[in-house]
């Protein structure tokens, strides 16, 4: 994306070729993409722009704190833990059910290589295994989960990141943080944004981000329209922060 795509796109369509001018936006997975470009590389952009993004905090990925919580099927209550809410907070799916469709359709009865949600994030945020695939993060049968894979995760959990660089950080990202996400996310992602902006809350200097919620709203859901959006970006790039 950051050495091969953008300078091909800018160098064909007569991009400026500068920092300032370079903005993100994603809803989703496109949302924590947007938000990871920017964090990762913040010399790189001037702003991202995401709506319900993937989980931002993996102590709430989805509804699984991944450092501490035992099991992923199973919630610490002892009940199943869902994966998947309609917009009145009635339970759509499990995340033992959504994973046993996923080991059906993964090689080797697992999801790691299903192609889809769990399979994904796992291919993503993985070690290679000695066969040279992505370790699961659970025991696609248990549910129990893998310590040590927990650990490499961190590296791609937004919220640690920022808050291991934050003094770094800080200065690079002002003002270039927006995010929205809907209080009745169908699959709570919502949750993870809290915690984030409850560390972005209570940190020394302030990123001056925006965060904003809506109440009753779901996935996908976004507090601008595309127009209002591009206006954004527009003044981000005419004037760059400092």
């Amino acid at each position: 994306m950051v050495e091969e795509l953008i300078p091909y796109v800018e160098a064909k369509f007569r991009g400026l070729v500068q920092a300032h001018a370079r903005v993100l936006s994603g809803t989703s997975t496109g949302g924590w993409v947007a938000l990871a470009l920017q964090i990762f590389y913040p010399d790189h952009f001037n702003g991202a722009w995401a709506s319900c993004p993937d989980p931002v905090d993996f102590r709430a990925f989805e509804l699984l704190n991944i450092y501490e919580d035992q099991n992923a099927y199973l919630n610490n209550h002892g009940y199943e833990r869902p994966s998947a809410r309609d917009l009145k907070g009635d339970v759509s799916l499990t995340m033992r059910r959504e994973v046993q469709m996923e080991n059906l359709l993964g090689r080797g009865d697992s999801y790691t290589l299903s192609g889809q949600q769990w399979g994904a994030w796992n291919a993503v945020f993985s070690p290679r295994g000695l066969d040279g695939l992505p370790v699961p993060l659970w025991d696609p049968r248990s549910g129990k989960i893998n310590r040590g894979v927990a650990e490499n995760w961190k590296k791609y959990d937004l919220r640690l990141v920022l808050e291991q660089n934050w003094k770094t950080l800080v200065p690079k990202l002002r003002g270039k943080l927006h995010i929205a996400a809907g209080e009745a996310d169908q699959y709570f992602l919502n949750n993870a944004v809290h915690l984030l902006d409850q560390f972005l809350s209570s940190a020394t200097a302030g990123l001056e981000g925006k965060i904003v919620y809506g109440p009753g709203k779901g996935h996908g859901w976004t507090n601008l329209s595309l127009r209002e959006m591009l206006e954004e970006m527009q003044l981000a790039v005419e004037t760059p922060a400092h």
